[in-house]
C-alpha cells in the first residue's frame, strides 16, 4: 500500500504544479498588461489589434480563404476561446454554427460581438427577415465597431484606457482616409456600368456606401443553394445589359460564378473574370490583402479597374 500511496501523492504534486502554472500564466499575462484575445474573422482580429496595439495578443481562429458562414469550431478553437480573457466575433449570424458556444462561454468571460457597436438603422435587413452580416464593407460602420471593440477592451483592461482611445483615434482617422479613397475611386466608373456581379450577395453595404448596384448569385449566407433558376436569371441580367465582368471572392468556389460565364457564352455574350476580390476573408499575411485596410483598396482597385 505505501507504493500506492506515494504514487497518489507524487500525481496529486504534478497536478497542483500545473494548475499553478496555468493560473500563473493567466495572472502574468494580466499583470504584464497583456491581454489575449480571441476573434472570429481576420478583419476583426485586425482591428483589436490596431486598437489595442502593444497591450493585445491577438489570435483570429479563421485564416484565408474560410468561409465563416460554414465554419465549424474545433477542439482547438475552443481553447483559443477558453484561454482568452476576452472574445471578439462579428454577430449578425454570421458566424452562425458558433452562436451557442458563445451564448455559453459569455456567462463566464467578456463575449463582445462588434455588431452591437452599428446604429441598427443603419442594418440592412433581407426579404426574408435576415440581417446582413457583412457590415465590414461599409467603411463607416467599420468605424463604429472600431468604438465597440474600443469600449471592450476598456471594460476588461480600465488601466490602459488612454492608450486604447489614442490607437483608435489614430486607426479611426486611416479608416476615414480610406473610405473617402472608396467613393473618389468608385465614383470614377461611369454611372451605368456600375453594376458588381459577384458569388454571393455580400456586397450590399459595399453598394450602398458607395453607389453600385450589386446582384449575388447566392444570397447572404453562402449555405443556401443556388439552382437553375438562379444561374439562368444572372445571365439574363449579364445578357440584357451588356455586363462585361463578373467577380470571383476568395472564399467562395469558383464553381457557381463559371457557370454564370458559361451559359452567357451560350447566347453569345462574351463575360470576363473581372477578378478576385475578398469578401468574407482577408488575403494571406504579411501581405498588402491581410489587413482590412490592404484588402479594401484591393477589392476597390480590382473593381474599377474591371468597369471602367
Amino acid at each position: 500500500m505505501k507504493w500506492l500511496w506515494t504514487s497518489i501523492r507524487a500525481i496529486l504534486i504534478v497536478s497542483l504544479i500545473v494548475i499553478s502554472g496555468c493560473s500563473s500564466s493567466t495572472t502574468n499575462s494580466k499583470s504584464s498588461g497583456t491581454l489575449k484575445v480571441t476573434a472570429t474573422t481576420g478583419m476583426i482580429a485586425d482591428l483589436v489589434q490596431h486598437v489595442g496595439g502593444k497591450h493585445v495578443q491577438v489570435t483570429a481562429l479563421m485564416g484565408p480563404g474560410v468561409d465563416p458562414h460554414l465554419y465549424k469550431a474545433s477542439q482547438g478553437d475552443i481553447e483559443k476561446l477558453d484561454q482568452a480573457h476576452v472574445a471578439f466575433y462579428n454577430g449578425l449570424h454570421l458566424e452562425g454554427k458558433m452562436t451557442d458556444i458563445f451564448t455559453k462561454m459569455a456567462r463566464s468571460k467578456p463575449v463582445i460581438p462588434v455588431a452591437d457597436g452599428i446604429d441598427k438603422k443603419k442594418i440592412i435587413e433581407t426579404k426574408d427577415g435576415q440581417y446582413d452580416p457583412h457590415i465590414w464593407f461599409d467603411v463607416k460602420l467599420w468605424i463604429q465597431a472600431a468604438g465597440q471593440v474600443k469600449k471592450g477592451l476598456i471594460e476588461v483592461d480600465p488601466q490602459h484606457k488612454n492608450d486604447y482611445e489614442a490607437q483608435a483615434t489614430a486607426y479611426i482617422k486611416q479608416l476615414e482616409e480610406l473610405d473617402q479613397y472608396a467613393r473618389t475611386q468608385l465614383s470614377s466608373i461611369p454611372k451605368e456600368q456600375r453594376v458588381l456581379v459577384t458569388a454571393h450577395d455580400a456586397f450590399s453595404y459595399f453598394g450602398r456606401a458607395y453607389d453600385l448596384e450589386v446582384v449575388g448569385l447566392q444570397g447572404i449566407n453562402t449555405s443556401s443553394e443556388y439552382g437553375l433558376k438562379d444561374v439562368q436569371r444572372m445571365v439574363n441580367l449579364l445578357t440584357e445589359r451588356k455586363i462585361k465582368a463578373v467577380f470571383v471572392e476568395s472564399s467562395v468556389p469558383k464553381r457557381s460564378i463559371e457557370a454564370v460565364i458559361a451559359g452567357a457564352k451560350s447566347k453569345n455574350h462574351q463575360v470576363s473574370i473581372g477578378g478576385e476580390l475578398f469578401s468574407d476573408a482577408m488575403g494571406e499575411k504579411g501581405t498588402p490583402e491581410g489587413t482590412y485596410i490592404g484588402m479594401v483598396h484591393h477589392n476597390v482597385d480590382t473593381i474599377v479597374k474591371a468597369l471602367k
